[in-house]
């Protein structure tokens, strides 16, 4: 069980939110990428307590629904179905109860599960065939959020895609300057945080990224 149709329109810029206990500052940082054309944003926040991710999670999903755009939550299925989010993504630790089976159940054929695989396409496989829309790879390059992420080859980009029918995500120190070599790899999504909200105009660096994709699609 697979959320169709739109798993089958994740491509494009992923937007992952910065850890930001100032609601208002997230919301407006969000809607400039939005603005900038941005159609999947990932919320996620490592160290605001539960009520408030809950606060900021339900404003983004409306900020985001406004611009005709998707909101994934990161880590925690059971705050997704509870606000309404059109899906979770989730990594190892994150699963309930530990089972790929139970999340997709709790999210349901109208919602959407990503999945990160880091670079290990035997995960990957077991995700795919347990539901998962998306699987997700990286850090493809040194990442300022996760210096310790698990590194993975950009072949295995082009590994997942000859052997998988569902979208690749690339994840982990993307820039626009080494994007077109990550698209080239076979990623239909990229998920960028810093490169993006760190950017003297979100809005602007947005449509950079987008612009890299059409000249990919050439």
């Amino acid at each position: 069980m697979s959320a169709t149709p739109e798993a089958l329109q994740l491509s494009g810029l992923y937007a992952l939110t910065p850890d930001d206990n100032l609601l208002p500052r997230l919301s407006a940082l969000v809607d400039s990428a939005l603005q900038g054309g941005v159609k999947w944003v990932q919320y996620r926040n490592k160290i605001a307590p539960a009520e408030l991710r809950k606060a900021e999670a339900t404003e983004l999903l409306r900020v985001c629904h406004a611009h005709g755009a998707k909101l994934i939550i990161n880590d925690d299925v059971w705050l997704a179905v509870e606000i309404g989010a059109d899906g979770a993504h989730l990594g190892r630790e994150d699963l309930p109860g530990g089972s790929l089976t139970t999340a997709r159940n709790a999210l349901g054929s109208k919602r959407i599960l990503g999945i990160s695989c880091y670079d290990d396409l035997a995960r990957a496989e077991v995700a795919v065939d347990a539901g998962a829309d998306y699987i997700a790879f990286g850090s493809m390059f040194p990442s300022v959020v996760k210096p310790q992420a698990t590194r993975a080859p950009l072949d295995i980009l082009s590994m997942a895609k000859r052997r998988f029918k569902v979208p690749v995500v690339a994840i982990g120190g993307i820039t626009a300057k080494n994007a077109p070599q990550v698209l080239t790899a076979g990623a239909d999504m990229l998920a960028v945080l810093t490169d993006l909200f760190d950017a003297m105009d979100i809005k602007k660096q947005a449509e950079k990224y987008l612009k890299l994709f059409k000249e990919a699609r050439l």
